[in-house]
This record gives C-alpha cells, structure tokens and sequence, in this order.
C-alpha cells in the first residue's frame, strides 16, 4: 500500500501542496498553450499572404525572363546566368517563443551586381533578375514562418498531452486522496472525541 495513503496529518499535507502544484501547473500550461494557438494562427495567415505574393512575384519574374530570351537568345540569356556568382547572402539565426526554438531567416540584400557587362544585356533580363531577388527573400520568409508553424504546432500537441494529463488523472488523483485522508482523519477526530467522551461521563458516574 502507498504510504502516502495513510491517513495522517502529514499525508493530507502533501496530497493539498500536491494537489495546489497540479492545478499550478495546469494553469500555466494552458495558459502557454492559448498563446502558442495565438501565435500560430497569425504565422498561419502570414503564410498565406506570403504564398499568394510569391506567386504573383513568380508569375512576373517569369514573364520578364521570357521576353530577355525572346528579346537576346535562350543560349546568351543562359550564358549570362552562368556568370552569375554563387549566392550566400541566406543566415539562420534561433529564437524561441515561450520555449519553442524557432528558426529565424535573414536574407542580406546586397546592391544587385551585374556580374556581365552591360552591353551583354537588356532591361527584360535586369528585371527579371529583380523579380527572382525579390521572390528569394519572399520564399526565405515562407520557409521560415512554415517551419515556425510546425514546430509550434507540435509544441502545442505536446503541451496538450500534458495539460489533459494532469486535468483528467493527476488533479482528479490528489484531489480524490486529500478528500480520502480528509474524511478518515476527520472521522479519527470524531471517535477520539466520543472515546473522551465516554470516559469523562464514566469518571462522572464512578465518581
């Protein structure tokens, strides 16, 4: 038997500082949980405004690569491309959010350098090159906020578990042993009292 079950003073002691820590925690948990929901349903529509501008930035960085190869020549516009130095200008940093680590995306943007000469080239394909610029620092913050969202959405199935935990087997738990022990030692009390009781009228009628 769980010597935690007996019933005396220092039982009923911990079972309500048990108790009293349980519901603590249960409060603080679903307290972190709301703002967590809160957090994810703004990255949610942050997502989605994202998404809807990096298709229309696509679209427009297409068209102006089109009109470059129809303008100078798939092979120029690709010989070009090859000329174009490898990007590196992309940094992740974390932060966290009520403990969830969340990555943070940095894209430098540096003055755009031709990396060709300016004879070798057209306004289409200047502009195009903006558009795919402006579409990578888009398509960073994309990944970065997606990425938020699934780490904070599993943060918040873990909190779950825990909060529906304690409100469903450890809060019920104490609270059914702190009415136990409760009950029995107020019971002890009663006896005890009808035992002095009976020996003050005996003493009395003896006496």
């Amino acid at each position: 038997m769980d010597m935690t079950l007996f019933p005396t003073k220092g039982n009923l002691i911990i079972a309500r500082n048990m108790l009293t820590l349980a519901r603590q925690g249960y409060d603080l948990l679903d307290r972190k949980r709301m703002i967590l929901v809160r957090e994810m349903m703004g990255m949610i529509e942050k997502a989605r405004k994202l998404n809807e501008g990096i298709q229309e930035v696509f679209k427009q960085a297409y068209k102006a690569l089109q009109d470059a190869n129809i303008s100078m020549g798939i092979s120029a516009v690709r010989q070009i491309g090859s000329a174009i130095p490898e990007d590196n200008s992309i940094q992740i940093r974390v932060h966290s959010i009520m403990g969830v680590e969340i990555p943070i995306v940095t894209v430098t943007r540096k003055p755009m350098q031709a990396g060709y000469g300016f004879r070798m080239t057209n306004t289409a394909l200047d502009a195009a090159r903006q558009k795919f610029e402006e579409a990578k620092a888009l398509s960073a913050e994309l990944a970065e906020t997606e990425n938020a969202i699934y780490r904070i959405a599993a943060n918040i199935r873990r909190t779950m578990k825990r909060t529906n935990a304690l409100k469903n087997i450890l809060i019920p738990k104490y609270e059914e042993i702190t009415s136990m022990i409760s009950n029995a030692l107020e019971e002890k009390d009663r006896e005890e009292f009808s035992r002095l009781k009976v020996i003050k009228l005996t003493k009395e009628k003896n006496g």
